[in-house]
């Protein structure tokens, strides 16, 4: 006995047979394609005017590991001119999404080799952690598709503020079964801009559709050469402001079970920062420091700054502060609370005098890859929309 899907597929392929070829199309694009069902995207929300949205679509196929190796060593570096992004005086509000596409290793029923990794988020030891957990494998780089199912899966907010796409990979951008020029045209509708960056020859990449991908999609053309170690600058600040972050980490009182794990994670990514440099994991401590480092799901401090009634869910509190009572536990942490902003506060002077250091040593840096490609269109489309670099 046929169940329902079957017996609609069998109905609609009847029906297309009966009417003839010239109407089969357009009856068999009612039925959902076997293996690309998405998820039903979220409803759209409102956003204030600076509203950053980034989703990072990479190309995990067997031929990208330096491509996840510039991603994860340059990671901090996006972040932190993220970070930076002023409109109206007011710091950027910063959510990031990661993706994979073009991995046989991650091939469900449900996609076609894309995996969401991470929806929009604003723990960025999250991404961190997916991006450290990212492996290769052969597999087909399906642009479009890939473009879609972000599109489909995302909370996009809608408003005033910028949110973009980047795909990154190496085979021809026209690969699958979604046309990208209809997947980058449903981005446009949307104010959502599509950058593309072809790992390779700059002439291939025009050649395999990704200039037109990028134009399609309101977005710019870069091409890298992803087999490019990373570069670091080293200055006489790193050293300090790591110091400064171990004080850091002590100020984050994890609540409950979910706590103790993010906790460790935010060991774990620092110890991921410092594998590349010490000069990578100042880039990390530096942007801790920040507003943008959020912690309020797992972290006491943080969760008390965003409801003070926090306080009453004594279960997970840590052992050592169960038996207080409220007025106890509120003064110890407004004191943790004022100790961070002392560290943080000295850690944002440094990281000025870092940052200063860093530009006039520049021209050391590579310029063809990843996180130079991000930074560069970047800095152009929020420009375009009122956001500015803060400056030191």
């Amino acid at each position: 006995m046929l169940n329902a899907k079957q017996f609609t597929i069998a109905l609609t392929a009847g029906l297309c047979i009966w009417l003839g070829s010239s109407h089969s199309k357009p009856l068999l694009s009612l039925i959902p394609r076997f293996g690309y069902q998405t998820a039903a995207a979220p409803d759209p929300v409102a956003a204030g005017p600076n509203t950053i949205q980034v989703a990072l679509l990479l190309d995990t196929s067997s031929s990208m590991d330096g491509l996840i190796e510039q991603a994860k060593s340059q990671l901090w570096k996006i972040l932190n001119e993220l970070n930076r992004m002023r409109k109206n005086g007011e710091m950027p509000n910063l959510e990031v999404a990661l993706y994979e596409y073009g991995n046989s290793g991650r091939r469900s029923s449900r996609q076609f080799e894309i995996n969401q990794l991470s929806g929009f988020t604003t723990d960025m030891d999250l991404i961190s952690q997916k991006l450290f957990s990212l492996t290769t494998n052969g597999g087909d780089e399906f642009c479009g598709a890939a473009i879609k199912t972000s599109l489909d899966e995302l909370a996009w907010k809608q408003g005033e503020g910028l949110r973009i796409i980047y795909v990154a990979g190496n085979e021809p951008f026209t690969q699958g079964h979604v046309d990208f020029r209809s997947a980058c045209a449903n981005a446009v509708e949307r104010g959502i801009i599509v950058n593309t960056i072809h790992c390779g020859n700059c002439e291939e990449g025009i050649s395999g559709q990704w200039l037109a991908g990028a134009k399609a999609g309101k977005g710019e053309y870069n091409c890298i050469n992803q087999d490019q170690r990373t570069v670091y600058i080293q200055t006489p600040y790193d050293d300090q402001i790591n110091a400064l972050n171990a004080q850091l980490n002590d100020t984050y009182v994890p609540m409950g079970q979910k706590g103790k794990e993010k906790k460790e994670n935010q060991y774990v990514q620092d110890s991921n920062a410092a594998t590349y440099d010490k000069a990578n994991a100042a880039e990390r401590s530096a942007f801790k420091s920040s507003k943008n480092y959020k912690a309020e799901d797992w972290d006491l401090v943080d969760a008390y700054k965003k409801d003070k009634k926090v306080v009453e869910k004594r279960a997970e509190m840590p052992a050592d502060m169960q038996d207080l009572s409220i007025e106890e536990m509120e003064r110890r942490i407004e004191a943790i609370s004022a100790r961070r902003e002392a560290v943080q506060q000295q850690m944002q002077q440094l990281d000025v005098q870092r940052r200063q250091y860093i530009e006039q040593q520049q021209s050391q840096t590579g310029k063809d890859d990843l996180g130079n490609s991000i930074l560069q269109s970047l800095r152009k489309q929020a420009g375009e929309k009122g956001f500015e670099v803060e400056k030191m």
